[in-house]
């Protein structure tokens, strides 16, 4: 058993962030096979959402005196705020699909910056000067990483596009997560929010799904995708982050980052120059400088 606390939280973030780095490439590998979007996050989400529901029947049986009941309203809340992961799920999915994982999951991080102008906006203050600087790297980090500046690139702008509204999207699901209903414990947001979540992703199913749904998707890839998308993940980041603190939780969740590349290399056999891994270097310094104290 591990003592200390904040190495604890360490290892639980390390890992819930590993898990999503991972999320992309199977995907990838489930439309190697034929399966569409609408099949891969349907799964995902449907297994998902049944999976916390059976952790949620579980903790019924625990009793605890210091529970907080939820409102009819905090549901409503998390309900809508589970929506905005139904889309990131959708649009990183539907990005993938058009650009190699290791641009996909660079297009995803754009939620440095985004994060800062959301903020911006909220809270109607100007950002520091620490964070003018780390959206500064972020996006000369994004340039490399992405391989723009080679004349060889042919980047589907359709995957750009995907990429950029899943960054949008998960940025709303991060400031959501954040400040709707804390109080309430993480399996209970969790299971609420994946509501809304698999709202958007049914609702998407049936806009663009023309052929008989397969069904196969459930034994084959459902599992895998809802173990490491949407069972996993939460748990470990919401235990984690209060043993760590959002500072130090943010810069160890950026880990994300070099496992979804590496993961893509090995699975995938996808190929990342110097250049582009200068560039993921360079976002995840973006996001260590955003993220610590720097003394006055």
């Amino acid at each position: 058993m591990i003592r200390n606390k904040t190495l604890k939280g360490v290892l639980l973030v390390g890992l819930g962030a590993s898990s999503y780095g991972m999320l992309a490439s199977f995907v990838k590998m489930a439309y190697q096979e034929g399966y569409t979007t609408a099949e891969v996050s349907g799964s995902q989400f449907s297994l998902g959402l049944l999976g916390v529901l059976i952790l949620n029947i579980i903790l019924l049986f625990k009793k605890n005196d210091t529970e907080i009941k939820i409102s009819k309203k905090q549901i409503f809340q998390l309900i809508a705020a589970g929506t905005s992961m139904g889309f990131t799920s959708v649009f990183y999915y539907l990005s993938v699909r058009y650009v190699p994982v290791s641009i996909g999951i660079v297009l995803l991080m754009q939620t440095v910056w985004m994060g800062v102008l959301l903020e911006m906006l909220l809270d109607k203050a100007k950002p520091s000067l620490q964070k003018i600087i780390s959206v500064i790297i972020t996006l000369i980090g994004t340039v490399l990483a992405t391989n723009l500046l080679s004349s060889n690139l042919t980047l589907d702008w359709r995957g750009f596009f995907w990429g950029i509204l899943a960054a949008a999207a998960f940025t709303t699901t991060m400031f959501s997560a954040n400040r709707i209903a804390s109080e309430i414990s993480s399996i209970k947001r969790s299971f609420f929010m994946l509501i809304g979540g698999t709202l958007i992703v049914i609702a998407f199913g049936f806009i663009t799904q023309v052929t008989p749904f397969n069904v196969s998707i459930f034994m084959k890839w459902g599992i895998i995708l809802a173990l490491f998308g949407t069972i996993i993940p939460p748990l470990l980041l919401n235990t984690g982050f209060p043993l760590t603190g959002i500072g130090l939780g943010s810069i160890v969740s950026a880990i994300e980052l070099p496992v979804s590349v590496a993961m893509a290399y090995f699975l995938l056999s996808e190929k990342v120059n110097e250049l582009q891994w200068f560039g993921i270097f360079l976002i995840i310094a973006a996001i260590v400088l955003m993220n610590i104290r720097l003394k006055k």
